[in-house]
C-alpha cells in the first residue's frame, strides 16, 4: 500500500523535519517487563516472526542471562531472523558474556546514571557506573559485535555527568547510544534538548527509548527524531513498564503519514501485529487505541459518518488509512446516529428504504442506543420489520 501524503490547505504542512527513521522493537524485553504479562517461548519466536517479515530494523529478543529458556529463545530468534538481533545486559561481565554467547548481532548494556537510582538501586558511586559502562562497552567490541549503551534514568540524570559518561563510552568505541527516559518525565520540548546535547559529545548514533506515565511517549520519540536521533525504541501496543513505551504501530504511522518518511516497515501488516500481541500477553488493546483500537476507524456520529461516506478526508486524518495499517473503517449504530448510516446498513442487509422508512428506523435506532444497547444486524433487521421496509428482491407492495 503506498504511502498516502496529502496535507490540505493548513498549518500542518511541512513534512521535513525528519530525515530517516529506524524501529528499534522492545516488545519482546520491555514489553514483556510489563505487571502480569509473560511471553512462552513459542510467544517469542511468532511475535520476532512477524516482526521480522515487517521489515523491524532490531528486534532487542530479551535478556539472555535471566534464565536458560530465555537465553535458548534469545539464541534461537538470532539464528532465524534477518533482522539485527539485540540481547540486554548489565554491567556485569556474565551478563553481558550470556549475550554475546546467544548469538546476537548487537549487545544492549545499560547502567543507572541518576543519583537517585545509583545511591538507591545500584548502590555504586558514579565513578563505579562509568569505569563499568566503559568496561562493558569494551567487552563487546572485542567480541566483534555492534554496541549499544544505555544511561539509565537519563532525563534524571546530572548534566555535567551524563556528557561524562556519553563521553567516556564514546572514547570505547561504542556503536550506538540510546537516551532513555526511564520514569517518563521528558516533555517534547526538553527531550529534543536533551538529544542535541548528547549529539554534540558523540560521534555514536542517537537511540531514544520514551516511557508514556503521562502520555508523553510517542511524542517524546518523535521529537528525538527531530533532533536528530536516529532510531527509537518501541513496543508494540505501547505494552512495558508500568504506563508501557512508545507505541510501535504509532511512532511507524506517524513517520510514514505525518512526517513523510519512509521507514520500510510494512504497515499492513500492524493491525495484525497488534492482535498477535494482545493475544500473547493478554494485555486487551483499548478500544480508543491510537491507529490500532477498535474504534481508531469506526464513526457513529451522524454528522462524521455522513462526511466520510462523502469523502473518507473529512474526519479522519487523510494521510492514514485503515488499508495502511491492514485494517477497516466502520460505521457503528446508536445514539449518535444519523440517517446515512442508518441507510447504508439496511442496504447491506439487503432492504431498500424509502426516504421515510429511514428515518423511521433511525428514531428507532437511536431511543435504543440511549439504554446502552448494541445494535447488532438482527437488531436493525427487527427494526426495518416493525417499520415495514421491504427487502430488495421482495415484491411486497408497500402500503
Amino acid at each position: 500500500m503506498p504511502r498516502r501524503i496529502e496535507f490540505f490547505e493548513g498549518t500542518l504542512t511541512n513534512t521535513d523535519e525528519i530525515e530517516s527513521v529506524r524501529i528499534f522493537d522492545t516488545t519482546l524485553r520491555d514489553g514483556e517487563q510489563s505487571p502480569r504479562t509473560s511471553f512462552d517461548y513459542n510467544d517469542k519466536r511468532a511475535i520476532a516472526e512477524l516482526l521480522d517479515e515487517m521489515g523491524t530494523h532490531v528486534i532487542e529478543a530479551g535478556f539472555p542471562v535471566n534464565s536458560d529458556p530465555e537465553f535458548e529463545a534469545v539464541s534461537d530468534i538470532a539464528a532465524a531472523t534477518d533482522a539485527t538481533t539485540c540481547g540486554l545486559a548489565r554491567v556485569v561481565e556474565k551478563d553481558v558474556q550470556a549475550a554475546i554467547d546467544a548469538g546476537v548481532d548487537m549487545v544492549h548494556v545499560f547502567v543507572s546514571t541518576s543519583d537517585v537510582q545509583l545511591q538507591d538501586s545500584m548502590h555504586a558511586s558514579r565513578e563505579e557506573a562509568v569505569n563499568r559502562a566503559v568496561k562493558s562497552v569494551e567487552q563487546v567490541r572485542d567480541a566483534g559485535l555492534e554496541v549499544m549503551f544505555s544511561p539509565m534514568d537519563a532525563t534524571r540524570t546530572n548534566e555535567s555527568f551524563l556528557v561524562e559518561v556519553v563521553e567516556a563510552v564514546s572514547e570505547a568505541g561504542v556503536d550506538w547510544i540510546n537516551i532513555p527516559d526511564t520514569c517518563g518525565v521528558a516533555t517534547p520540548t526538553r527531550f529534543a534538548k536533551l538529544i542535541r546535547l548528547v549529539g554534540e559529545h558523540t560521534d555514536a548514533r542517537i537511540d531514544v527509548h520514551t516511557h508514556d506515565d503521562f502520555g508523553l511517549a510517542t511524542a517524546n520519540a518523535m521529537s528525538g527524531f527531530e533532533a536528530g536521533a536516529h532510531q527509537a525504541q518501541v513496543s508494540v501496543n505501547g505494552i512495558g513498564e508500568r504506563a508501557g513505551n512508545a507505541a510501535f504501530e504509532e511512532v511507524v504511522m506517524s513517520a510514514e503519514s505525518l512526517y513523510n518518511v519512509d521507514t520500510g516497515i510494512d504497515t499492513t501488516r500492524i493491525t495484525e501485529l497488534a492482535k498477535l500481541v494482545e493475544e500473547k500477553s493478554t494485555i486487551p488493546i483499548p478500544v480508543n487505541k491510537a491507529v490500532v483500537g477498535d474504534n481508531a476507524f469506526a464513526h457513529e456520529s451522524g454528522i462524521h459518518a455522513a462526511g466520510v461516506m462523502e469523502n473518507t478526508d473529512t474526519f479522519e486524518p487523510g494521510v492514514m488509512t485503515p488499508e495502511m495499517v491492514g485494517a477497516s473503517r466502520e460505521f457503528v449504530l446508536g445514539k449518535h446516529t444519523g440517517t446515512h448510516s442508518v441507510r447504508k446498513r439496511l442496504e447491506e442487509l439487503n432492504y431498500e428504504p424509502s426516504d421515510s422508512e429511514v428515518r423511521a428506523v433511525t428514531k428507532l435506532v437511536k431511543e435504543f442506543g440511549a439504554e446502552k444497547e448494541q445494535i447488532t444486524d438482527s437488531v436493525i433487521a427487527r427494526f426495518a420489520e416493525e417499520v415495514g421496509v421491504a427487502e430488495a428482491d421482495s415484491e411486497e407492495v408497500r402500503v
